[in-house]
């Protein structure tokens, strides 16, 4: 079957290496002039199933209330006057119940867990270098009641099998040494030891390279623009260098997505939710983690590559803008030289960067057709997208074949009420 998959980030790429595997004749289509350069590009590098909780929570609706004023605040709400911000919001809003919040969770960890497991077969069957770190990662505490209660939630990951271990200050220095200069400032973390780090672009890149060697074309320069339908089928994609044909099309452009979905009156519930990258240079001899993590109350993560130490943060509602300016990092950058002052020359000039999670209000992502039979959803991962990348390739490319995928389907596609 020829396939044609709209999107070079790490979900399209990978979901072109399955197809590829699969024997199929692929080819992939991005406006950027290389795979993973954008969401993909400098993403936190956390392959994190124990974070696979949804954002819309019932503390949330505060959070973003006090965002109006707080400037500083990890998830910020920029009012403006695009109507479909305020359609996803109230969505987003009608999910902040308990009763919600357990079933989204439960929904993303299904394919997060999935997608683990299809990540170490694809790493048994072939040698993949992206400067990984299998150390787990700690999710780090300031306040007693709130690490209290993400023990309590986290129960939803022990009871579905995700190890999960409560630890304190005095633990989490023997597990990640360059706490001990702060670990006063905490009161201790949940530990993931099955959890991990590593380059999120590289893995893409190598991927696309492998994908190449089966057979996967890759059309780079060419901005999709919409799609063409006749009928019950998908005809074409429109894209700016002229219209590119096939027998099933994959819609994977992340925040992007609903936009080329309207151009044949397919709606996304889908936003893009601004984040926040900075990246330092680190040397042997430094106090850098390699135990990679979340700071739970500032929400500020951090990640080592290589010779590389990262840090980002921050969930704005911004619309589709990724501009940036060096003040936006200052929330981000003080927590993080005050957990760790010796990790990285933090006098270097930053490489900063800000990309757009493409989230939808209830959390898990898309799948499946969408109004037309060969047209195939695998989009809306959010803050997560590589830890469920490989999990969501193998969902859409056994879909795509007709076959029953290997986890429960049931609110992970447009049908069904979801939305």
């Amino acid at each position: 079957m020829r396939i044609l998959i709209m999107g070079a980030g790490v979900v399209g790429t990978t979901t072109a290496y399955y197809l590829a595997k699969d024997g199929h004749e692929v080819t992939v289509v991005d406006r950027q002039p290389d795979a993973a350069m954008e969401t993909s590009f400098q993403n936190a590098g956390l392959l994190a199933v124990a974070h696979a909780f949804a954002w819309a929570s019932p503390r949330s609706p505060k959070i973003l209330l006090r965002s109006l004023w707080d400037k500083n605040a990890s998830l910020i709400f920029r009012l403006n006057l695009d109507p479909r911000m305020y359609l996803w919001s109230l969505q987003f809003l009608r999910n902040c119940t308990a009763e919600r919040f357990k079933v989204n969770t439960l929904r993303k960890l299904r394919i997060c867990k999935y997608s683990q497991a299809m990540m170490d077969e694809l790493r048994r069957d072939i040698s993949l270098e992206f400067d990984d770190l299998k150390k787990g990662l700690l999710y780090a505490f300031r306040d007693e009641t709130h690490m209290r209660q993400a023990a309590a939630a986290a129960k939803f990951l022990t009871d579905n099998g995700v190890k999960v271990e409560l630890k304190t200050r005095d633990e989490v220095v023997r597990i990640e040494p360059a706490f001990a200069p702060v670990k006063e400032k905490y009161v201790g973390a949940l530990y993931c030891p099955t959890d991990e780090s590593g380059d999120a672009r590289v893995w893409t890149r190598k991927l696309a390279e492998l994908s190449r060697g089966m057979g996967t074309k890759f059309v780079y320069g060419a901005a999709v623009r919409g799609l063409r339908a006749d009928g019950a089928k998908i005809e074409a994609v429109v894209t700016d260098k002229g219209e590119m044909t096939a027998d099933c099309y994959i819609l994977s452009l992340g925040s992007f997505s609903p936009e080329i979905a309207r151009s044949v009156g397919v709606r996304l519930p889908i936003y893009p939710i601004k984040g926040y990258t900075a990246s330092f240079p680190c040397r042997d001899g430094q106090l850098t983690p390699e135990v990679g993590g979340v700071d739970e109350d500032l929400l500020v993560a951090w990640a080592k590559f290589g010779n590389t130490f990262r840090v980002g943060g921050k969930a704005e509602f911004a619309g589709y803008s990724t501009a940036f300016k060096p003040a936006d990092f200052t929330a981000i950058l003080a927590t993080a030289k005050e957990m760790f002052p010796d990790a990285c020359d933090w006098h270097a000039p930053p490489d900063y960067w800000a990309c757009l999670r493409p989230m939808t209000p209830d959390g898990p992502p898309i799948f499946g057709t969408a109004k037309y039979a060969n047209l195939h959803i695998n989009t809306g991962h959010g803050h997560i997208g590589w830890t469920m990348a490989c999990g969501s390739a193998r969902i859409c490319a056994d879909l795509v074949q007709g076959r029953k995928p290997a986890i429960d389907m049931e609110g992970l596609t447009l049908d069904g009420g979801r939305y």
